[in-house]
């Protein structure tokens, strides 16, 4: 493995009797890159979390983890990796000191480290003054950044956020991305990040896989997804639509229509928007704007990200298939 290389995953696979979660995955992360997995619900990204994490074990495949083997060695994983999980798992009754002492206790941080590290933390998250408060009182972005100070307490080299601000508002949100660039700058770790919200990959992320199926279809920095969908995009609600028309432009590099809406990629729309009103016919609505990543979801996928079913699906499908085995 190239010594920059902090995570190697080869035709990663995890089976639930006929249903495959995870389908084959191979990507690897650098030392200190910022890294997201993207995908409907049920795509495998928190299964894959859970496997480099060595909570699950894979049907088959490899991967390494700061050098060392998932399967085979995966006490030297744990010590590697800090995870915040999607669901809240601090203790509710101990304060957030106590829930950190705990913590490095389990991970056999030693004795005269453990309050140093523990403040170095709260700091870094900005709860000091709260951190002889009972964590059932904390609001939900606290605890959220309790979870992070937690995964970040025993020094790892990578650290797992599974949807860190799922459910949080738009302002801990905000406040939650700081934090994550500010890991990045000053404690040179690499993160490995799944996320529902698009403007976050987009912001956080040096690299992103779109994961489908348990597959990953398309992984490039967020720029380069977006500029290879070739222009600006255009979004129109009508009825009736004369597309012939519109295919003929050559500046139209793109056409694809669901039920009332007409979705172009145009280059350069701006200059060409006038044009392309003349000819299309009646419009109740017109969007123009530059591609973002959700586009280049639905390019790979052919859904949008907020047009997902729900998480439920993906886990009945699962516990059949145990069930049948």
């Amino acid at each position: 493995m190239n010594s920059s290389v902090i995570v190697d995953v080869k035709n990663l696979r995890k089976q639930y009797g006929e249903f495959p979660a995870v389908d084959g995955l191979s990507f690897s992360i650098e030392e200190g890159e910022v890294f997201g997995l993207l995908g409907p619900n049920g795509a495998g990204k928190t299964t894959t979390l859970h496997m480099l994490a060595t909570i699950l074990r894979p049907t088959s495949g490899t991967a390494s983890i700061n050098g060392y083997d998932i399967v085979r060695q995966p006490s030297k994983v744990r010590k590697s990796i800090g995870m915040v999980f999607q669901e809240p798992s601090s203790d509710d009754l101990l304060t957030g000191a106590e829930n950190l002492r705990m913590h490095a206790m389990l991970y056999g941080v030693p004795s005269p480290l453990r309050e140093e590290r523990a403040k170095e933390v709260l700091e870094l998250v900005d709860l000091t003054d709260r951190k002889d408060g009972l964590v059932k009182h904390y609001s939900g972005g606290m605890r959220r950044r309790l979870e992070i100070a937690r995964g970040l307490l025993h020094n790892p080299k990578i650290l797992f956020l599974d949807e860190p601000t799922l459910g949080l508002d738009p302002q801990t949100r905000e406040h939650i991305w700081k934090y994550v660039e500010r890991l990045v700058a000053e404690q040179k770790i690499s993160i490995i990040i799944t996320t529902h919200y698009m403007d976050e990959a987009d912001r956080l992320c040096d690299r992103i896989a779109i994961v489908d199926h348990g597959r990953i279809v398309v992984d490039d920095s967020p720029e380069v997804l977006k500029r290879a969908l070739g222009g600006d995009m255009v979004r129109l609600t009508m009825s009736n639509p004369k597309l012939e028309a519109i295919r003929e432009m050559p500046f139209v590099k793109k056409v694809e229509v669901r039920d009332r809406t007409v979705l172009l990629t145009v280059e350069d729309a701006g200059s060409h928007a006038q044009e392309i009103l003349a000819v299309i016919g009646k419009v109740d609505s017109v969007e123009l704007r530059p591609p973002t990543l959700n586009d280049v979801f639905l390019q790979y996928t052919g859904r949008e990200y907020r047009e997902q079913g729900e998480e439920g699906g993906y886990w009945q499908r699962i516990m059949t298939a145990e069930a049948r085995r």
